[in-house]
C-alpha cells in the first residue's frame, strides 16, 4: 500500500501542485529556576542539583495543541465531524470545520485569528500568492527527526517553488467504484470488472435494469457529483478537463452520457449524498463515490460489496487523487500551538486512526497496515489497482481559484443537468457554458493543472470541434 501512497504523490508532484504555504518552528519555552548558594550545614552541593533538575521541569511549558485554533476543511458532514473530534480528544484538540471561502477571506484579511489550517491542495495557492502563509520547512525538519513524509507529497507543498513550504502533508484520498455482488452476474460478457470501460459499466447497468425491472446503479449526484465529472468522465473521454470542455469528444460525451448512462441511473441519484446509504439499503448495486462516502457500505456487510476501479474511456481511466494538507497562516496567534497540532496530525498511530476511522490514506511511513478493519482493507486495494492501471489518468483537483474555487463546480454541475436532465442542445450549452469557464480563468490567471497541458497565463478553453 505504500508503494500507493508513493505513486500517487508522483503522481500529483508530476503534473504540478497549486498549493501554498509558509514557514512556522515549534518552539519551546522554558524558565530557568534561580538558583542560591547552600548553607554550610546543608546537603552538599552535588545533592542539591539533584533536586533542582526537577524544578526546572516543573516550569518547563512547551506549546500545547489543546491551545491552537485549528480550522478544518476536511469532515464537514456531522459524521464524519464527530469521528475526527474523537480522534483529536487524545490530545484536547478542538476543530472548527471550516469553508472555503469564508475561511480565504478570512485569512486574507488579516484576522488573526487561526493557527492552523488543514485544507485541500488547491485551498493553499491563492493564500501563497497574498505571502498570507508561514513557510514550514522548519517544522518538517523537526517532523522528520522521528517520521518520514512521503517526498512526492512534500514536493506538492511547495507550489513550485524551491524551498518554501506551504503546508505539511496531511491525507490522501480518491473516488471509486463499489459494486454489489448481486450485480457481477450481469456484467457484459468479456467484461472485466477490475478493468471495465465506461460503455461496459453502461450495458452493464442496462442488464439490471432488465434483469431485475429496476435501475440499480447510482451516482451521488446531490453529493460529490462535481467530481464525478471534472476529474473522471471529461478526463476519461477527453482528455482533458479543462481545454476539452466544449470538443467534439466533450458533446460526443455527453450525448452518450444522456442517452445511454443516466437512463441506467436510479431516478433517486437526484437526491444521493452518499452512496453507501443507498448501497447498503439494497436500491443501488453499483455506485460511484468518495472512498470516505462508500467505507460504512465495505464494513458493515465486506461480503456483499465488492471496490473496483473507475472505467476506462478513449483517453484513458481518468481519476483524481485529492492531497490534504496542513499550514499555518502567517499571522497565526500562537504557531507554536499550531506546529503541536501538526506534529500530532502526523504521528503514524493517528495516521492510522484517520486511515480506520475516516478513510483518508497516510501520507507517512510507519502506519500499522497489518490489522485494517476489514472495510478499510477493500478500500486500499482497489486504490492501489486504480493508481497504479496502465491506463491510469489522474486528474488534479481544481487550483489558483481560491474563493472562486465553487464556480468551477457549478458550471460542469450547470452543463450536465442542462443536457442530461433538461434536455438542452449540447452544442449551445457547452459553448455557454464554455464562455463562463474561460471567464473564470480569465479572471482569477488560473493557469492549467493536470490533466490539461500546463502553460503561461490563464488555462484557455479550446473553441469547439
Amino acid at each position: 500500500m505504500w508503494a500507493l501512497l508513493i505513486a500517487l504523490a508522483m503522481i500529483a508532484a508530476a503534473c504540478g501542485s497549486d498549493d501554498d504555504g509558509g514557514e512556522a518552528a515549534a518552539t519551546t519555552e522554558a524558565e530557568a529556576a534561580e538558583t542560591t548558594a547552600a548553607p554550610a550545614e546543608e546537603e552538599p552541593a552535588e545533592e542539591e542539583s539533584m533536586e533542582e533538575e526537577p524544578m526546572e521541569e516543573e516550569v518547563m511549558e512547551e506549546a500545547s495543541a489543546a491551545d491552537a485554533s485549528f480550522v478544518s476543511l476536511q469532515f464537514a458532514p456531522v459524521e464524519e465531524a464527530e469521528k475526527f473530534q474523537a480522534i483529536l480528544d487524545g490530545e484536547s484538540i478542538s476543530v472548527t470545520i471550516g469553508e472555503e471561502g469564508p475561511t480565504i477571506d478570512q485569512i486574507l484579511a488579516g484576522s488573526g485569528a487561526i493557527d492552523v489550517l488543514g485544507a485541500l491542495h488547491g485551498t493553499f495557492p491563492p493564500l501563497a500568492r497574498e505571502n498570507a502563509m508561514t513557510n514550514m520547512s522548519d517544522v518538517l525538519e523537526d517532523l522528520s527527526a522521528d517520521r518520514a513524509i512521503a517526498p512526492a507529497f512534500v514536493q506538492s507543498g511547495l507550489l513550485g517553488t524551491d524551498d518554501f513550504l506551504h503546508y505539511v502533508p496531511w491525507a490522501q484520498a480518491t473516488y471509486i467504484m463499489a459494486a454489489n455482488n448481486d450485480a457481477l452476474p450481469y456484467l457484459p460478457e468479456g467484461a472485466d470488472v477490475q478493468a471495465i470501460t465506461w460503455e461496459e459499466l453502461a450495458e452493464w447497468c442496462q442488464n439490471i435494469l432488465e434483469g431485475e425491472g429496476a435501475p440499480k446503479c447510482g451516482l451521488p449526484h446531490a453529493g460529490l457529483f462535481h467530481r464525478f465529472l471534472e476529474g473522471y468522465l471529461f478526463p476519461s473521454f477527453t482528455g482533458g478537463m479543462v481545454s476539452e470542455f466544449r470538443s467534439a469528444e466533450a458533446a460526443s460525451m455527453m450525448e452518450w452520457a444522456r442517452d445511454t448512462l443516466w437512463p441506467t441511473m436510479n431516478p433517486e441519484s437526484i437526491n444521493y449524498e452518499f452512496m453507501q446509504e443507498p448501497m447498503l439499503a439494497g436500491d443501488v448495486w453499483v455506485a460511484f463515490d468518495h472512498t470516505a462516502r462508500l467505507i460504512d457500505a465495505f464494513e458493515q456487510q465486506p461480503d456483499q460489496f465488492i471496490g473496483f476501479p473507475a472505467p476506462a474511456g478513449p483517453e484513458g481511466r481518468g481519476f483524481m487523487p485529492v492531497i490534504v494538507g496542513l499550514g499555518i497562516p502567517a499571522d497565526a496567534p500562537n504557531p507554536e500551538a499550531g506546529a503541536a497540532v501538526i506534529e500530532y496530525l502526523t504521528r503514524p498511530e493517528i495516521q492510522g486512526q484517520v486511515l480506520s476511522d475516516l478513510a483518508f490514506f497516510p501520507v507517512v511511513d510507519g502506519v500499522d497496515s497489518s490489522n485494517l478493519p476489514v472495510g478499510v482493507q477493500i478500500e486500499a486495494d482497489t486504490v492501489n489497482a486504480q493508481a497504479n492501471a496502465p491506463d491510469a489518468l489522474p486528474a488534479l483537483l481544481p487550483v489558483g481559484l481560491g474563493e472562486r474555487g465553487g464556480e468551477i463546480n457549478q458550471i460542469f454541475r450547470n452543463a450536465f443537468d442542462r443536457i442530461v436532465l433538461n434536455g438542452e442542445d449540447i452544442a449551445t450549452v457547452l459553448n455557454e457554458e464554455g464562455e463562463n469557464l474561460q471567464t473564470l480563468m480569465n479572471e482569477t490567471g488560473a493557469p492549467c493543472w493536470a490533466p490539461d497541458p500546463a502553460g503561461d497565463g490563464p488555462c484557455q478553453v479550446n473553441p469547439a470541434g
